[in-house]
């Protein structure tokens, strides 16, 4: 009686794992025809040209960082640019890398803010509001220090914030490894991960984002949401002023261009707190979006459904359903947004990774974020689990 009942348990345990497979399997299909779409979209150029001023916060000399923020000291845009780097310290490195950059392009205004006062936990939003007294034009971008744009990107920024509701303008981003195999990996999960979703998200209406990669808005706008004071003590900074404009009655543009996030993981371990603490920030503010984002793990639910069934019979075919519209999507990733090409092999054990990171995150509310534990209350606000705050 007792190998019956077990029976029907791993059965049904399969049956439902196979299921949700099947939808995972769906929503991989619905991504492909999503990324397609984004990808023929055609980039609309500004109209006029405002002079735009653009908020670089720093904080240590990050692998690649010169690179990185030259791309955004060479773009084709016609207006002015007003480049503000801004840190908090006097001995912070990244000052040095910012005086290479304005020394070596000469054409661009440049301003360098050192101050260490701080408005809340989170360091670079009290960076943010040191460099605001700075602002000199009508058009506000910032983007993270990790972030390498073509030079179109604030054509095509401004272009977009141009559209008749937008109050925001976000961009969306893929992975660029620049520290072996860990670093891969990172890039991957925003790749076969983060992309897709997104542009799922926001064909259904269901994703409305802002992303650090860049926000650009109307100075008015700046101001309308309280400058950038009210986000101070949030982990999730660029996702809160996201809401704070939409709160507005204005919405968030994506212009089609994707820029580049350098991944620098260079451990296990880096890996891993940095994909959790942003898994169960995303759990905190989205808790009914980020649980259905379970549904995306075809792979991994197709595995458990397959142990469960004795490897045997339906499961095999719940498996190479998922791995021919994974593999499907990571090509067409690839061709239309240009990621990079990676190994089947890769491309599995990202997606197990994945599904690891995502159970993990329902079992603890803490985070460590710049070498201090955190843990995120409700909203996405900082609780510091240490006294000593010192950046």
């Amino acid at each position: 009686m007792q190998s019956v009942l077990n029976g029907s348990f791993f059965s049904i345990v399969s049956l439902f794992c196979v299921a949700l497979s099947v939808v995972g399997s769906a929503y991989a299909l619905v991504a492909v025809h999503c990324v397609r779409r984004f990808a023929s979209r055609r980039p609309k150029l500004p109209s006029a040209n405002p002079s735009v001023t653009l908020l670089k916060p720093l904080y240590g000399d990050e692998p690649g960082l010169e690179a990185a923020l030259a791309t955004f000291c060479s773009q084709d845009y016609r207006g002015k640019v007003q480049i503000v780097f801004g840190v908090q310290s006097p001995d912070d490195p990244a000052i040095a890398v910012a005086k290479t950059l304005m020394a070596s392009y000469p054409e661009v205004a440049f301003d360098l803010v050192i101050d260490a006062a701080v408005h809340g936990i989170n360091g670079k939003v009290s960076n943010l509001i040191n460099m605001a007294r700075t602002i000199r034009h009508d058009v506000v971008v910032l983007a993270d220090s990790d972030i390498v744009v073509p030079a179109s990107h604030l054509s095509q920024v401004v272009g977009a914030l141009e559209e008749e509701a937008a109050g925001l303008v976000t961009c969306l981003y893929r992975g660029a490894p620049i520290a072996g195999v860990w670093s891969r990996l990172a890039a991957a999960a925003i790749d076969l991960h983060f992309l897709p979703s997104v542009l799922v998200g926001t064909a259904t209406g269901l994703a409305r984002p802002a992303f650090g990669s860049t926000i650009a808005m109307r100075r008015e706008t700046l101001s309308a949401i309280g400058g950038f004071a009210p986000f101070a003590d949030h982990l999730a900074d660029d996702y809160a002023i996201g809401r704070a404009v939409r709160d507005l009655g204005m919405a968030a543009a994506i212009p089609p261009i994707v820029v580049e996030h350098l991944c620098s993981d260079a451990s296990f371990r880096a890996l891993w707190h940095h994909e959790l603490r942003w898994a169960r920030t995303i759990r905190l503010i989205d808790p009914a979006g980020f649980l259905g984002s379970g549904l995306t793990h075809a792979l991994p639910f197709a595995a458990i459904g397959l142990v469960f069934a004795g490897f045997q019979g339906y499961a095999w075919g719940a498996v190479a359903l998922a791995l021919a519209c994974r593999l499907l999507l990571w090509r067409t990733l690839v061709r239309c947004l240009h990621i990079a090409r990676r190994g089947i092999g890769l491309v599995i054990v990202r997606d197990m990774l994945s599904f690891v990171v995502f159970v993990a995150s329902f079992l603890a509310f803490r985070v460590r974020w710049r070498n201090f534990g955190y843990k995120i209350g409700l909203g996405g606000t900082m609780v510091p689990l240490k006294k000593d705050l010192k950046r």
